[in-house]
């Protein structure tokens, strides 16, 4: 996989590569099968290293796709857990939650911040999807969080951290 990110001029924590992994439908991070490369590339239409570069832009552009980020997003919890555990551990779900909402989410930050501190060492798969749906309704100042709204006890006690924070 190392020399497969030279070779196309991508580091391997581009989330380029999630997005390539995500379209060749990989189920495991760190390599593709030789099913998993053919059937991908052949819907991505790219039978040389030139021809996947070209497809760089569309790849960035599946991300602005409110449809198909969501879809990337859901991908990358499988994709990135060990394959013997149901949960994410969390240092993993920093990573990947960096690459996927660090540039877009305005509390990306502090929830970062809260994850280091908190005492969670996993993150269950409902707790991924919410964070997602958390980070595109919930307010940066969070004036709209509903404390009786469904959200996981994880997102509950990092809204009621963050509100200590600023009233301190």
């Amino acid at each position: 996989m190392e020399k497969f990110c030279e070779d196309i001029g991508v580091e391997p924590e581009n989330i380029i590569m999630l997005v390539l992994a995500w379209k060749l439908e990989a189920e495991s991070m760190g390599f593709f099968t030789k099913e998993e490369w053919l059937k991908g590339m052949t819907s991505l239409q790219c039978d040389c290293t030139e021809k996947l570069q070209s497809r760089f832009d569309f790849l960035r552009s599946q991300l602005n796709d409110i449809s198909s980020f969501k879809n990337i997003y859901r991908y990358a919890f499988d994709f990135a857990r060990d394959k013997d555990q149901r949960s994410l551990d969390i240092d993993t779900a920093k990573s990947m939650l960096a690459l996927l909402l660090g540039r877009t989410w305005p509390l990306f930050s502090v929830f970062y911040q809260y994850l280091e501190q908190s005492k969670y060492r996993v993150m269950n798969k409902d707790q991924w999807y919410n964070v997602l749906e958390f980070s595109r309704t919930v307010h940066a100042d969070l004036s709209n969080y509903d404390e009786d709204g469904a959200w996981p006890v994880l997102l509950d006690e990092f809204v009621e951290w963050q509100k200590i924070r600023q009233t301190s």
